[in-house]
Parts: structure tokens; sequence; C-alpha cells
């Protein structure tokens, strides 16, 4: 991992955990064989504390023929929370940046790992009570690698006056 992300990881995985539970889900962008860009919204992506992740490859048809041709991907989490935004529209500032976007490659499809598979069992068990969530949530098996190069924040900078000098 580069220095320069090394140094942000904790803050980026923290950014990325607060936007998946705010919005439900991160997204990645993906780029079809034409050159035409995809935004697929995931919601079990997990990333781990060596500057890599992993998502689950389910119901991702599109984005998996992307990653075939075209490994590079930009995942993007955007704090989404009530909370966060009232706080900072009353205070007429962000705090904090509003998202992160991280920029990389995907692996492979491989056989999740019974980690990994204890991962996604652990966030979904409880939505896996309704029938609905049995119906989305019960048959997970394959992931794909993620492993970041970069980052950039989702800034507003006349809404964070550190930016503005």
């Amino acid at each position: 991992m580069p220095d320069q992300l090394a140094r942000q990881w904790p803050s980026v995985r923290e950014m990325v955990e607060r936007g998946r539970r705010s919005a439900g889900h991160v997204t990645i962008a993906s780029v079809d064989a034409a050159g035409g860009p995809t935004i697929t919204p995931i919601g079990t992506v997990f990333l781990r504390a060596d500057g890599t992740g992993f998502y689950f490859d389910q119901y991702t048809e599109r984005l998996a023929e992307n990653l075939d041709a075209n490994p590079q991907v930009c995942v993007m989490a955007v704090d989404r929370g009530t909370g966060f935004w009232l706080r900072s529209l009353l205070t007429g500032r962000f705090h904090k940046p509003i998202g992160v976007r991280l920029y990389g490659t995907a692996g492979p499809r491989r056989l999740a790992t019974a980690d990994e598979l204890d991962e996604v069992d652990r966030r979904v068990r409880l939505m896996r009570i309704t029938r609905g969530g049995r119906r989305l949530w019960s048959d997970f098996s394959y992931v794909r690698d993620l492993v970041f190069t970069d980052c950039r924040w989702v800034q507003y900078p006349v809404m964070m006056p550190a930016l503005n000098g």
C-alpha cells in the first residue's frame, strides 16, 4: 500500500463504514468494454487492515463482466447520516469529509473463505429474520478481492473552512 494511503487508512476505513451504515451500501464504479461507466451499489464491501478489501460478487452481472475485461475500480462511500448532515447544515460547515473515493483493482472471482462468510453473516444476520432478507442474503459463495492504490476525500470547500486557507 502506498505510504500516503497507509497514513490515511484508519480514517478511510471509518468513513467507508459510516457510509455503508448510513446508505446501506457503497458504490463500485467500473467501465464496460465500450468505455461506458457503470456504478453498482454493493452492501457487502469489507475493508481489511492492510489496505485491501473484498466484496461478495452476487447480483452483480454487469459489474462482473466489466471487471473481467478491465479490473480497475473506484469505490465510493458517502456519509448520508441524518445527524451528520443536520449538524453540518445547522453549523454551516462540515467538520470532516462527507465521503471517500478509493481507487484500485478487483481480482478474479473466487470462493469465499470461512472468515469472509462469517463477516457477511454478522452483517446481514438481523435482516435474514425477514422473508426478503432470507431471499436476498442466504446464498453468499463468491468474492472478489480489492487492492487499493489511492484515495480522494469527497469535500465541499465552501463548507470546509480549513480548505479555504
